[in-house]
């Protein structure tokens, strides 16, 4: 049965840097990308990013779009990074710019209002860029941006785009079949991006380290009374890039709002998350040293609420093994944590990248399977308007044998933490972690009900 121990959160080291993004890796992917294209049938691909729609353009070539947006034209033997004013010198960032890989181009419509302008104009920089024939009968052209439609959406999920009708339009112009292609990178069975290697691992520990301490220490720090803005203040957060605004979420606030100047009062529930490219760490529970702080209504949190929620969550680490069906996972999980109280709404567990959410394997009827290289995100979000909330949201890998041997042999201190981690889990929280499930967060396992008394957690 679930129940409380008191213990120190536990920490298993840090890792020094994250490895940097080497020009094989990236010359390697270009290939992948290339040869994902071709055996479609694309002439070109046009990849766009912009602030927010960053994470397949930088993935592929690791250079990210700031204040504007930025298009990448890939054809069988030539790429070429668009980019406006202000990030054409950033794209030097690109191994593969440095490399001579990839050749830039400066269209100052990418860039923001009223800034100079007197440049080509984009579509003639495309017409250039894009390989000769496009008008014959079969020719066509993928556009990658960051999500595709189903049927149950548009009339035709093959030509909707989710790029600017700015970029949409030239392409248009220039070939008159121009598809989404976006689930080569982001599809969960054959997305580019949705297996990681050993290097991408040692990055994904190195985020969801900073960030999962980050939490540790914004935890650690809460007091009645306190402001919202003091407490995440408290955390301290490190210098990678976030990967979506932070929460912080006192009272009756939705869980999707942050600091605003609230006191942190004794008898309300709470929600925060810090998110870094490619972690996100995030708790929910009650301002409370025990159950007697809880409104009357509330004071069987533990028992009917948040006790289950672990031993779910146990559950769901059991499932993150190669092989399992996706569809699988999603009906386990919400017989385990049914409507009533629970009230799941969203995928329990997705893929994380560099983006916070790439896409999921689980979903009502998914015959996807689980699959070595996966980085899972436990993100399962129970609510309640009695309970409010209870959260284990951290990040993992699922790894087979021959992925793990890759990390001993490339990283093995990444391997040992990860090992450590899921010892961990096991041994004193008590969940079913399988050996081919990498914890990346040493909050992984960590769910403490009693926030202003954060070294209560729950073991089953």
């Amino acid at each position: 049965m679930p129940h409380i121990i008191r213990i120190d959160w536990p920490h298993f080291g840090l890792p020094d840097t994250p490895p940097p993004l080497r020009l094989a890796e990236c010359r390697g992917r270009m290939a992948r990308l290339r040869a994902a294209g071709a055996a479609r049938g694309f002439a070109a691909l046009v990849v766009y990013g912009d602030r927010e729609h960053f994470a397949n353009l930088h993935w592929l070539t690791g250079f990210d779009p700031r204040f504007e947006e930025a298009v990448l034209v890939v054809t069988p033997d030539s790429a070429l990074l668009i980019a406006g004013n202000e990030c054409l010198p950033y794209t030097a960032f690109s191994p593969l710019v440095q490399g001579g890989d990839i050749d830039t181009a400066h269209c100052a419509s990418l860039s923001l209002m009223s800034q100079p302008r007197g440049t080509a104009r984009l579509a003639d920089i495309l017409g250039a860029a894009l390989p000769g024939g496009l008008d014959q009968p079969g020719a066509k052209i993928g556009v990658i941006g960051w999500k595709w439609f189903g049927a149950d959406e548009v009339a035709d999920p093959a030509t909707a785009l989710d790029v600017p009708a700015f970029l949409a339009d030239p392409l248009r112009a220039l070939c008159p079949r121009v598809e989404n292609a976006t689930d080569l990178m982001m599809h969960p069975g054959h997305g580019l991006r949705a297996r990681v290697d050993a290097a991408e691992i040692a990055r994904l520990e190195f985020a969801n380290a900073m960030a999962a301490n980050a939490m540790r220490r914004m935890a650690f720090a809460f007091r009645d009374g306190m402001t919202d803005f003091a407490a995440y203040e408290a955390a301290h957060v490190g210098g990678l890039p976030l990967g979506c605004h932070s929460t912080f979420a006192v009272g009756d606030q939705h869980g999707l709002a942050g600091p605003i100047g609230r006191h942190l009062t004794r008898g309300q529930p709470v929600s925060f998350n810090i998110c870094h490219w490619g972690a996100n760490i995030c708790r929910s529970g009650w301002l409370a040293q025990g159950p007697g702080d809880l409104p009357a209504a509330a004071q069987d949190y533990l028992k009917r609420f948040a006790g289950p929620y672990v031993q779910a969550m146990s559950l769901w680490c059991s499932m993150m093994r190669p092989g399992v069906s996706g569809g699988d996972v999603h009906r386990a999980i919400f017989a385990a944590l049914p409507a009533d109280p629970f009230n799941l709404f969203l995928n329990p567990g997705h893929l994380i990248g560099m983006d916070e959410w790439l896409s999921s394997p689980i979903y009502a009827g998914s015959v996807e399977p689980l699959a070595s290289g996966m980085a899972m995100q436990m993100d399962v979000i129970p609510s309640h308007p009695v309970y409010a909330s209870t959260r284990m949201e951290d990040g993992y890998v699922i790894a087979d044998a021959a992925l793990q041997g890759d990390l001993a042999r490339d990283f093995p201190e990444v391997l040992a933490r990860c090992q450590a981690r899921a010892r961990f889990m096991r041994e004193v929280i008590g969940l079913q972690v399988p050996d081919e499930l990498l914890p990346l967060a040493d909050t992984c396992g960590l769910v403490a009900p009693w926030l202003l008394d954060p070294a209560q957690v729950i073991a089953i």
